[in-house]
């Protein structure tokens, strides 16, 4: 396997360099099981990103219009997204989501950090569950992890599954504004975000796109 780690300033920072990484260092398979069955995907065998400065806005990255092509995410989509990560909102035809699954812990880790002290590593929310290999569309996100040092509170993340190209800029920014939320209840500063996935991902639709925005034919 290919370990890639990237250190980035902020978080479109961090996608521009893992969509220039990818174009190079990713291994193209057809997907046997799973969303997308029987299209591509060029993938990371396992990626570390450390993001040092995610609070840096925009929260969602910017392209030159010259390039002729959309900004991978809109504000409006990111808005829509929210409540599915930071409310326990839940329409009928869906089995779970992210915030259904975090709120509770959320209020939980809040009050472990200020009733207990910083110093402790019991601070983990966790998204997925055993029942998801039964599920047809398991959970992607499977933890945050959070950590204060030096008055700040960090994330951790660990996708098992993520798509670079719109996926990686939503789900951080998100995750981001849900950390904001955190550090002003504890009463903290925020910190760094750092990821691991072994699933980052570019699907054959995107791949011209990439290439565009990395300036290759």
């Amino acid at each position: 396997m290919n370990i890639k780690t990237i250190i980035a300033r902020d978080l479109p920072d961090a996608w521009h360099q893992c969509l220039y990484s990818i174009l190079d260092e990713g291994r193209v398979y057809t997907i046997d099981h799973g969303s997308f069955k029987g299209q591509k995907r060029l993938e990371f065998d396992y990626i570390t990103v450390q993001i040092k400065y995610p609070e840096t806005r925009p929260l969602i990255p910017k392209l030159a219009p010259t390039l002729g092509v959309p900004d991978p995410v809109t504000d409006k989509y990111l808005e829509d997204y929210l409540p599915y990560l930071m409310t326990d909102k839940i329409s009928e035809n869906e089995s779970y989501t992210y915030g259904k699954r975090i709120i509770n812990q959320v209020d939980k880790v809040i009050t472990m950090f200020r009733e207990k002290g910083f110093k402790t590593n019991q601070a983990c929310i966790e998204v997925g569950r055993p029942k998801d290999l039964g599920l047809e569309d398991p959970a992607c996100l499977r933890l945050i992890d959070c950590r204060i040092i030096d008055n700040k509170l960090h994330f951790i993340t660990y996708f098992r599954s993520q798509d670079l190209y719109s996926g990686f800029p939503a789900n951080f920014a998100a995750i981001q504004l849900l950390k904001e939320y955190m550090a002003s209840c504890i009463d903290v500063e925020v910190g760094e975000t750092i990821t691991s996935s072994k699933g980052l991902h570019l699907y054959d639709y995107t791949w011209d796109l990439a290439k565009t925005i990395r300036g290759r034919n």
